[in-house]
Order: C-alpha cells, then sequence, then structure tokens
C-alpha cells in the first residue's frame, strides 16, 4: 500500500527538489549496499537456492522462462488447465494507488456478497494492487483481511515520519517497519502453502510486479512459485517482494534483494512496481509467442477483470502560481496518463488474443474529499463505494476511456440506492412508501 494520490505528490515534489540541495550538498552521506549487479550479467541474475521465480519479460531470456513454466503447468497432470477443467477462465489485475486500494478492497468483498464473484486463474498486483492480489487470489475466505486493512489503520500502521532530515542522510521520507510488520501478520505459513499448493496443482498463476531502479525495469514475480519452495527464506522474501511493489520511491525505502550471478553475489534495488506500470494483466508479446509456439489454451471463454484504484477523470482544480504546485500537479498528470496507456495496452492485448475485457474504476461521481494519507473516514467511505457497487452488480467497462463505457442513469441509481441500503439510510423509494 502506497501514500494517498494527495501525499504522494507533495512528497514526489518535495523530493525532486531535496534531490537538487543534495547533489549540491558536500559530505552528505550514502547509506551502503552490495555491488549492483553489472549490466552484462543481468540476465544471469537469480535468487540464491530459488531460481525461476520471477521473469525479466524485457529480455527474450525472460520471456522463454515464462513460456516455458505457462507450457508445464499446462501439460501437469493435475493442472487445472486440462480437458476436465471449465470452459471459462477468469483473470483479475489489480492496480497501484496508494489508500485508494479501499476501492478494490470495497468491490472484491461486495462482488463476494453477490454470490457471483469467480475464482480466478490468474492475479496480478502492482503496489496496493499487490498487497490485496495475494488475498484476492485465495478467494472469499480472505475477505475480512481486505477490510481490516483498508478500513481500520491508520497513518502510523503503514509508516514513521523520518522527515526533512531523514530525507537528506537516509533513503525516503518514511519508515517502513510498520507496514512490513502488518503484511507479516497476515502474510504467513498457512498462506504460502495454499499459494503454492494452488499453483502446483491447480495452475492457478499468482504475478506480483516490482520495479528493478538500477536496471529501470520491470520485474514479474511469480509468487506462487515462490511460495513452492516453502522455506523460511521464501517466505522472507515473499514478504519483501510486497514491501518492494508498495515502495513509491523516495516516500518509502527501497528495499534490497540479494542476487548471484556468475558465482558472485550482489544486491538490486527493488521500489515500487508503479514506477513503470500501474497495472498489467501479462506481457503482450507472450501472447503473440504462446501462438507461434502452439501453446493454446483450452478455454472458449476468457475474461480479464481490472480494477483501477483510481479516477480516471482528471479532477479540476487552481494551481496556484509556484514552483511546487506546478510541479505536483505535472506528477498527477503523468501517473494518471501512465495509468491510462497501461489500460489501453491491456485492452488491445485482450482484443488480439479474444479475451473479455472489463474494468472497474472510481467514477466521477465519488465525492468524498481526500484530505490525508491513510484518513480512516475517507478509506471507508471509499471502500463502501466500491462495495455497494458490486452488490448492486458492478457495470464493467467494456472498454477503457476514450470508448462508450458511460454507466447509464437506471444503473446509476441502482448503485446510489445500494450504498444507501449498506448505510442503514432510508431510499427514495422506501421513503415514498412510507407517506414521508
Amino acid at each position: 500500500m502506497g501514500l494517498s494520490d494527495m501525499k504522494m505528490r507533495a512528497l514526489q515534489t518535495v523530493g525532486l527538489v531535496v534531490a537538487v540541495l543534495v547533489v549540491t550538498l558536500s559530505g552528505c552521506t550514502t547509506l551502503s549496499r552490495k555491488n549492483a549487479v553489472p549490466h552484462d550479467l543481468q540476465s544471469q541474475a537469480e535468487i540464491e537456492g530459488m531460481p525461476g521465480v520471477r521473469y525479466k519479460f524485457f529480455s527474450h531470456n525472460g520471456l522463454e522462462a515464462m513460456l516455458a513454466d505457462l507450457r508445464a503447468g499446462m501439460n501437469s497432470q493435475d493442472g487445472f488447465i486440462n480437458k476436465s477443467a471449465t470452459t471459462r477462465a477468469n483473470y483479475l489485475s489489480i492496480s497501484g494507488g496508494g489508500d485508494n486500494g479501499a476501492f478494490g478492497a470495497g468491490l472484491l468483498t461486495g462482488w463476494t456478497e453477490r454470490g457471483d464473484r469467480p475464482e480466478f486463474n490468474l492475479v496480478t498486483g502492482v503496489s496496493t494492487g499487490a498487497l490485496i492480489a495475494p488475498f484476492a487470489f485465495l478467494g472469499s475466505d480472505y475477505d475480512y483481511v481486505l477490510k481490516r486493512v483498508y478500513t481500520e489503520v491508520s497513518p502510523t500502521d503503514v509508516f514513521i515520519n523520518n522527515g526533512l532530515m531523514g530525507a537528506l542522510f537516509s533513503d525516503s521520507f518514511a519508515d517502513t517497519t510498520p507496514l512490513y510488520k502488518l503484511i507479516t501478520e497476515y502474510v504467513n505459513e498457512d498462506l504460502l502453502k495454499k499459494i503454492g499448493e494452488e499453483y502446483t496443482q491447480r495452475n492457478r498463476w499468482l504475478l506480483v510486479a516490482s520495479t528493478n531502479l538500477d536496471a529501470g525495469v520491470p520485474t514479474l514475480w511469480n509468487m506462487g512459485k515462490l511460495a513452492s519452495v516453502g522455506t523460511p527464506e521464501s517466505l522472507q522474501l515473499f514478504r519483501k517482494i510486497l514491501l518492494a511493489s508498495s515502495a513509491i520511491p523516495g516516500a518509502f525505502p527501497p528495499v534490497m534483494i540479494d542476487v548471484v550471478a556468475d558465482g558472485k553475489h550482489y544486491q538490486e534495488m527493488h521500489v515500487d512496481g508503479g514506477a513503470t506500470m500501474e497495472v498489467f494483466l501479462y506481457p503482450s508479446a507472450l501472447g503473440a509467442e504462446a501462438r507461434r509456439k502452439n501453446i493454446v489454451s483450452p478455454y472458449r471463454d476468457r475474461q480479464a477483470y481490472i480494477i483501477r484504484n483510481a479516477r480516471l477523470d482528471s479532477e479540476w482544480r487552481e494551481i496556484e502560481r509556484n514552483t511546487l504546485s506546478i510541479m505536483g500537479r505535472a506528477v498527477d498528470q503523468l501517473i494518471q496518463s501512465q495509468g491510462y496507456g497501461d489500460l489501453q495496452r491491456i485492452y488491445l492485448t485482450t482484443k488480439r488474443d479474444h479475451i473479455g475485457f472489463n474494468l472497474a474504476y472510481i467514477g466521477p461521481d465519488f465525492k468524498e474529499p481526500h484530505t490525508g494519507s491513510f484518513d480512516r473516514k475517507y478509506m471507508n467511505v471509499l471502500y463502501n463505494y466500491g462495495r455497494g457497487l458490486a452488490r448492486a452488480g458492478y457495470p464493467w467497462a467494456q472498454s477503457p476511456p476514450g470508448f462508450n463505457h458511460a454507466l447509464n442513469d437506471d444503473v446509476r441509481s441502482q448503485v446510489n440506492r445500494q450504498q444507501l441500503l449498506l448505510k442503514g439510510q432510508p431510499t427514495p423509494q422506501s421513503s415514498r412508501q412510507s407517506g414521508k
């Protein structure tokens, strides 16, 4: 989970100014680390004792490794993808968005309550979506975790503010020890075993993205394959990856991951997956290469559900004529544009691969003010907003922004009525029936 959009913008913009100060100040200290993986050894770097648990899909070798695991799962005797399996496959992608993850958490729990939430063959997550993903993957038994994390936490449950001096003499504005403690509370040996079994016995995939800051590229972690290792080291790495995927550069500290390449030990610096992509389904090249190699899914009906934990419309606000306000607004627009581009890429990939596209997002009708990071009131309202939409039957958009996907008045009125019922308030219809 990251910071709220407002807090994130503030930290990013102040961070830019601090970076300039750090460069100009002589004698400033730099935290020590092991050497980064040299450029010519990037493709060889592996986690010691856990080879093949991640994909560098920007490379040919990374794509081939992912295809090999895909083929092995499909050919597995006990694999979920076989002739006796259902004819429908469901995929779920959960985006970043900081405390706006309350929307996705509420939508999933409301979907459970409606009674038609499917089991997902593939779940992917970035940043706050990475924290939701393991629990969404294991199903409704873990809805209580989503509700607790996105309606009961406060800023002190996520980070400790280091202040400006912390940013100058360490690697971030905040210390995420509380967040790691929260992750550790729920990501335990039992959860790891369940995820590992789903991967090895049923070929269900859980993927999380982080950004390798040294190489400047995204890394996809096969969390099911990692979980199946079943060692204390794999549990620790599982937790660290979730922390890394939500580590907003500058705001939260990076996560250092030890690797081995050419028999030597190195260290990679990993940060928020949102630094390279806000949401992903699978590498676009994977589908094309799978067809070329005749790796064909047996499913006749494949549906992708994309949860964007953010608004898709630009919020109007008058920008003050000063450097930080202008920079903050520009960074905000860059993040929104990146998310829009990610949705477009997923849409085009699904159309090419004959997969249904279904998109959920925070609509322009959501009006609760976002006044601070991890404001419990804001998160509860947003959680119930997503929950109400799902309970009423979420009107999934069949295309990204720029296409015809507006909610009609009938659907919107149903949603508003459901939200009033959730709050225990009378609806316009019930008021008329009672003569009020």
